[in-house]
């Protein structure tokens, strides 16, 4: 388990980063909702060319070799977020997967070889994530539009 979201749950690894850092306008936050979920939603906008919000959960190195996919229970809002992914946090790029929510309960499931190194959103020249180690998950959302966000988060696992 990487995350499990409830009533108890402390945020405090948990960060922001929005457009914000290059001028940008767009606004995220997360919360635990009154059910116990996490709650990452917003506003995007592609005002001072920005276009969009990202949560970031930063743990100890673990080594996560054992495991091929990533687990994530998500209520989404029908719009298209990536899962990011570093093995350091040091690490200027991440490894994105690309996800499709419903408004309804899913759970995706993630191929962890199958992410790929991405830097301010273009694709490197270098291997997809090697499977060894794990420092950071985070979801972002920028479909170059201005629109509103809600992804409801119930777990992060590893299997």
């Amino acid at each position: 388990m990487l995350f499990d979201f409830n009533k108890k749950s402390r945020l405090s690894n948990w960060y922001i980063v929005d457009d914000v850092v290059m001028g940008g306008r767009s606004s995220g936050y997360l919360k635990i909702d009154d059910d116990g979920h996490g709650r990452f939603g917003g506003n995007i906008s592609l005002r001072n060319n920005g276009g969009f919000s990202s949560v970031r959960y930063q743990f100890k190195k673990k080594k996560v070799i054992q495991y091929d996919k990533l687990l994530i229970r998500v209520k989404g809002d029908g719009k298209r977020y990536q899962i990011r992914i570093k093995e350091n946090i040091n690490d200027y790029f991440s490894y994105v997967a690309n996800i499709k929510t419903k408004n309804d309960w899913q759970t995706i499931e993630v191929d962890l070889k199958s992410m790929y190194p991405v830097f301010r959103g273009r694709m490197l020249n270098q291997p997809n994530f090697s499977g060894k180690y794990l420092q950071e998950i985070g979801f972002l959302i920028g479909n170059k539009r201005a629109e509103k966000f809600n992804l409801i988060i119930d777990k992060i696992e590893l299997k």
